[in-house]
C-alpha cells in the first residue's frame, strides 16, 4: 500500500518544514512495526519548494491470515479462498488508515512543538493514492472528499489494461489537492474515509470505534452531507454502534450552533425596532432569567448542561455565590471555544477552582453530574428529536437529581409576531420541534410528577397578553421528604373526596 503527501514553498517557509509536522525527518528512512507488516517513511523530494512525503506499508499476509482477519470480519469479502487470494496487502483500506494513525499520531492531533504557527495554518497539499477500493465508484470519492476543501482528481483502473471491454475494476486512482486545509485535517479525512470507501476493516468493529470516529470527525462530520453514509461504513454497518454514533453526532451539531446564530431572529427581529433605545438582546434577558432563578433558589454549585461556548458559565463566575460551575458538552470544540472566552490558562488560580468543563453527552447518565445544587438546560431539549427526551430526562432528573433544574425553550406561539419568520418555520435550522406554552407545560408536568419535583413557569422577554412570551421557563425544584408526604396526603384526601 503506498499514499504520499507533498507540500510546496519559499525560502521563507520551506517545504521540508512537512518534516517537522509529520515528525520525521527528511533526510532519513525510518520503518516501524506494525499488527500486520512494516510501515516505512520515505521523503522521494525534499528541498525548500517542494517535498513529499511517502507511507509505504508492506502487509505480511500470513500475519494477517494467522490473525484470522484474512476474510475482514469488519465486511471484507468472505469468498473461501479470499484469506489466501485478496487485495488486502495492496490496495489502500483500513490498514493504511490505521498505520497512518500510528506513524503520524502526533501530526494528526495537530501538535508540532518545532512549528507550532505552522500546524495550525493551512498548507498547499497534494496527496495521492496510486490504489484505492472505491465501493460506490468515482461519483462516491467526490461526494466525500469534495465538501470538505478538495479538489478531487478521481480515475477508475481498468481490470484488464489489454482487454477495455472487460470494463474498471472497483479500483481507482486518487489524487486530492487543497490550499485550505492543515495537515491533521487532511490526515483525519483520509484516516476515516479510506475504509468508508472501501467498506470494509480489518478487524472486528467495537463500542471504541465511535469514541474514534467522533475524534477524527470533530469539525467536519457532523456537517458532512455523507454523514449517515461515512458513520455506517465506518463502523461496518452495525447498526446500534451507528445509531449512537448519529445521536451524538446530533448534539455535537447543537453545541455547536453559535449562540448568536441561535439567535439571529430575534435579533433581526429587535434591531427593526424604531425606538431610540436599543433593547435588550433575548438572548440577555434569558440569561438574566436564568441567574434570578438560580440566585432565588439559593444554588452555588451549577451545571450548565448543553454549555456550548460559555456564555453562560462566564456569566456565572462574575457571581460570587457560585462556589462551583460546571460546563458540560458533547463538542470538544465547543469546549475550547468556551476555554478561550473564559481565558481559563490565564484565570487566577482562585477564580479557576470554581469552573470545570468536561465533554459529556446528555443522552446518558453521568456520575460525574451528581451531587450539584442546581442545573440549567438553556435552549437545549428542542435540538433534539422526541424520542431522545426520555434519555435527557432520566439522565438529569433521574440519576442527576439535581434540587433545583431550570429548562429553557421557545414559545412557537410567539413565532407570529415576528414577520421575518416566514409561516411555520422554526426560529433555527436544527430545532426538531418548538413547543406551544401547553405543550411545555404538560411535558413539564409529567416530568416533575415522576421524578418527585415541583414546577413553576417563568415567561422569559416580552410576555403578549394573546401569544404569551419568545421564550419559556421551567423552574422545577425537588420536593423535601416532608413536602412529598403532605403532597401524597393532599392527592389522598381529594381522591376521597
Amino acid at each position: 500500500m503506498f499514499l504520499t503527501i507533498s507540500t510546496t514553498g519559499t525560502s521563507e517557509r520551506p517545504a521540508t518544514d512537512l518534516g517537522f509536522l509529520l515528525h520525521k525527518h527528511p533526510e532519513k528512512s525510518q520503518a516501524f512495526s506494525t499488527s500486520y507488516g512494516t510501515a516505512h517513511v520515505l521523503y522521494p523530494e525534499a528541498d525548500a519548494e517542494r517535498c513529499t512525503a511517502a507511507l509505504l506499508l508492506e502487509v505480511d499476509a500470513v500475519a494477517l491470515v494467522r490473525r484470522g482477519k484474512g476474510k475482514g470480519r469488519g465486511g471484507a469479502p468472505d469468498a473461501a479462498l479470499a484469506q489466501y487470494v485478496n487485495d488486502r496487502p495492496y490496495a489502500a483500506s483500513s490498514l493504511l488508515a490505521v498505520a497512518l494513525s500510528g506513524v503520524f499520531s502526533s501530526a494528526m492531533r495537530g501538535v508540532c512543538n518545532a512549528r507550532p504557527e505552522r500546524a495550525a495554518q493551512p498548507l498547499p497539499l497534494r496527496v495521492e493514492v496510486p490504489a484505492l477500493p472505491a465501493r460506490g465508484g468515482p461519483d462516491l470519492v467526490r461526494k466525500l472528499f469534495e465538501p470538505l476543501g478538495w479538489a478531487v482528481t478521481v480515475e477508475p483502473v481498468a481490470l484488464d489494461a489489454q482487454f477495455p471491454q472487460w470494463g474498471d475494476s472497483r479500483y481507482v486512482r486518487l489524487v486530492l489537492e487543497s490550499q485550505t486545509l492543515t495537515l491533521a485535517q487532511a490526515l483525519r479525512h483520509l484516516y476515516v474515509l479510506l475504509p468508508v470507501l472501501d467498506d470494509a476493516k480489518h478487524y472486528w468493529v467495537a463500542s471504541d470505534e465511535v469514541d474514534k470516529l467522533l475524534r477524527a470527525g470533530e469539525g467536519w462530520l457532523p456537517d458532512h452531507p455523507e454523514q449517515k453514509l461515512i458513520t455506517s461504513r465506518y463502523l461496518s454497518r452495525r447498526w446500534s454502534l451507528t445509531r449512537a454514533a448519529m445521536e451524538r453526532l446530533e448534539l455535537v451539531r447543537l453545541a455547536e450552533a453559535d449562540d448568536s446564530e441561535v439567535e439571529e431572529i430575534d435579533n433581526a427581529v429587535e434591531a427593526e425596532t424604531e425606538d431610540e433605545q436599543k433593547p435588550t438582546p433575548l438572548a440577555v434577558q434569558r440569561r438574566d432569567a436564568i441567574l434570578a432563578a438560580l440566585q432565588t433558589s439559593g444554588a452555588s454549585r451549577v451545571l450548565d448542561l448543553g454549555c456550548g461556548q460559555g456564555q453562560l458559565v462566564q456569566a456565572l463566575l462574575k457571581d460570587v455565590r457560585f462556589t462551583e460551575i460546571v460546563g458540560v458538552d458533547v463538542s470538544m470544540r465547543a469546549l475550547t471555544i468556551a476555554s478561550r472566552r473564559l481565558k481559563l490558562d490565564r484565570m487566577g488560580e482562585r477564580q479557576a477552582s470554581r469552573v470545570k468543563l468536561f465533554q459529556g453527552s446528555l443522552a446518558y447518565t453521568d456520575k460525574r453530574l451528581k451531587g450539584y445544587d442546581a442545573a440549567v438546560l438553556s435552549e437545549v431539549i428542542e435540538h433534539l428529536d422526541l424520542p431522545r427526551l426520555p434519555a435527557l430526562e432520566y439522565a438529569v432528573f433521574g440519576a442527576a437529581r439535581p434540587r433545583t433544574v431550570l429548562v429553557t425553550t421557545p414559545n412557537v406561539e410567539y413565532n407570529v409576531r415576528w414577520e421575518t419568520l416566514p409561516a411555520g418555520h422554526v426560529r433555527h435550522g436544527d430545532h426538531r420541534f418548538e413547543w406551544s406554552r401547553e405543550e411545555f407545560r404538560t411535558w413539564a408536568r409529567a416530568v416533575a410528577e415522576r421524578h418527585g419535583y415541583d414546577v413553576e413557569f417563568v415567561p422569559v422577554g416580552p410576555d403578549d397578553p394573546e401569544v404569551g412570551p419568545p421564550t419559556q421557563m421551567a423552574h422545577f425544584e425537588l420536593r423535601t421528604a416532608e413536602t412529598s408526604t403532605a403532597t401524597a396526603r393532599t392527592e389522598k384526601e381529594a381522591k376521597a373526596a
